[in-house]
């Protein structure tokens, strides 16, 4: 068999860290970076007689993302204790839920791939559960010893846990930046995967092509970057496969994926549901979530994603390829639009090739995101307008966009007078050139009026040249075409 003829099946497990200051039981700060075990109070360290109070912010985070992903919010969820022996884990369990979770039965439909090969994917949410994060071993420095953070000790978390409804690392990937772009666009989680407030955990088998049944899958835990959770699957899959066509078999285990290696390595055999002897947490009433509170949050929530890529299509005429990039994160939709808003739906498409071409090509050179772009959304919009009523040409305008990514200015037409980049669109001025043009060039004449049309782009070459490309060129085309077949 070659990998042809196996079919790969994967499911994500997200954990989003929530955007509250505070812990998900507890009034402990949630800030990065503090000095290790100096933001976990009595309740996260589980001292006798400390009782956890729900974090309404939390709750209120979890709908956001129910109601983003047209799930089923439970008026009624449970929180459990699931159960399992830790150094960071202080009370012995983890207050998670398990049977009743506040959100389930969601979808997302994304983009995988680019161009004409590029189709959508839609992949179904299982569940949304809130849950407390452990906190911290730490392994460095302390001369061959483990040390022990609780700062993160009950930081609020929604586990995000998908079907294993993707078939490929491309997938995979492509749903896990969607859920990363979606989670900041409407506010629960900052998406900071550096700093643990996004991490994903890959379940994946192989099986046979035509078998329904899954095969044994292994899970990847803690992936922290798209690129590692791209080759982590490629790497699993290829040996899974290898594995069984040598005769072995898969274990159902939990791994680690190295980048250094580039391969996963196992950590533990997986535990099932049953080992965690989950029961309800007593110290915690039921969840209820009135329709009035999942109201409020709809009408609280910004445009989405999926509803705003077709506006951007029927509205301002945009390919859906545009349309989906302009989505990617919410910091670069509102720049598109902030930039649109100056000049109208109808400079939409400059506007849109401005931002995607050269400013998204500097952001990437120089390594910086959208926010801190010293071209600003009024710039892009001021130069899409001066292109569009032939004040500059293209080749102009890149000249002031040079100049304002430089620092030269904050106003375009000033860089325009200053550099003298205004082209020549009076008529009476650009007439002499135009003759001139007509009668040094006697070939290039008889040839158009022959029917060769790119005799005329030889004759507007000349006139550039000869105004030092200060001539418009839809103004010189226009005029000697007047005059060729009058």
């Amino acid at each position: 068999m070659n990998r042809t003829d196996w079919e790969t099946v994967i499911g994500l497990e997200i954990h989003a860290q929530l955007t509250t200051r505070s812990k998900i039981f507890s009034g402990a700060s949630t800030a990065f970076g503090a000095e290790p075990n100096r933001q976990a109070c009595a309740i996260d360290v589980a001292l006798p007689g400390t009782l956890p109070v729900l974090n309404r912010g939390a709750v209120e985070r979890a709908i956001r993302l129910g109601l983003a992903i047209e799930a089923e919010i439970a008026q009624r969820s449970v929180f459990a204790r699931k159960n399992y022996f830790y150094p960071d884990l202080p009370k012995g369990y983890q207050i998670s839920q398990y049977e009743l979770p506040v959100v389930k039965n969601g979808a997302i439909t994304v983009q995988v791939g680019e161009g004409e090969a590029a189709y959508e994917k839609t992949v179904r949410i299982t569940r949304a559960h809130l849950e407390e994060d452990a906190g911290k071993s730490l392994h460095e420095d302390f001369h061959g010893m483990t040390g022990i953070d609780l700062n993160r000790a009950g930081t609020p978390l929604l586990e995000i846990v998908s079907e294993p409804d993707m078939r490929s690392a491309e997938e995979a990937v492509a749903y896990a930046r969607a859920l990363h772009a979606l989670v900041r666009w409407i506010g629960v989680c900052d998406g900071n995967m550096q700093e643990g407030s996004f991490r994903i955990d890959a379940n994946v088998s192989v099986r046979p092509k035509g078998e329904t049944r899954l095969g044994t899958r292994r899970e990847i835990k803690n992936l922290n970057s798209f690129r590692f959770l791209q080759q982590a699957i490629d790497y699993e899959v290829r040996w899974q496969i290898e594995t069984l066509e040598e005769g072995g078999a898969v274990q159902q285990a939990t791994v680690l994926f190295d980048p250094e290696r580039g391969e996963t390595r196992v950590m533990r055999t997986k535990e099932d549901a049953h080992d965690y002897r989950y029961f309800p947490d007593p110290d915690l009433l039921p969840l209820v979530i009135d329709r009035a509170w999942i109201e409020e949050v709809r009408a609280s929530l910004p445009e989405l994603p999926q509803a705003l890529r077709r506006r951007l299509v029927e509205e301002h005429g945009l390919t859906p390829y545009d349309a989906n990039l302009l989505t990617a994160s919410k910091e670069l939709a509102d720049y598109y639009l902030t930039a649109v808003a100056a000049v109208g739906p109808a400079l939409a498409k400059p506007c849109a090739n401005w931002i995607l071409g050269e400013l998204a090509a500097r952001l990437n050179r120089s390594g910086i995101e959208i926010g801190e772009s010293p071209v600003r959304p009024a710039h892009i919009a001021a130069l899409a307008r001066r292109v569009q009523d032939g004040t500059i040409s293209h080749a102009g305008a890149k000249k002031v966009f040079e100049a304002l990514w430089a620092g030269a200015g904050e106003d375009v037409d000033a860089i325009i007078q200053a550099q003298g980049l205004k082209q020549v669109s009076d008529e009476s001025a650009l007439e002499a050139l135009v003759e001139a043009a007509i009668a040094a060039n006697p070939k290039s004449v008889e040839e158009f009026r022959a029917g060769k049309e790119k005799a005329l782009n030889a004759l507007v070459g000349q006139v550039m040249k000869a105004s030092r490309g200060a001539a418009n060129p839809q103004r010189v085309t226009e005029l000697l075409r007047r005059k060729l077949t009058a």
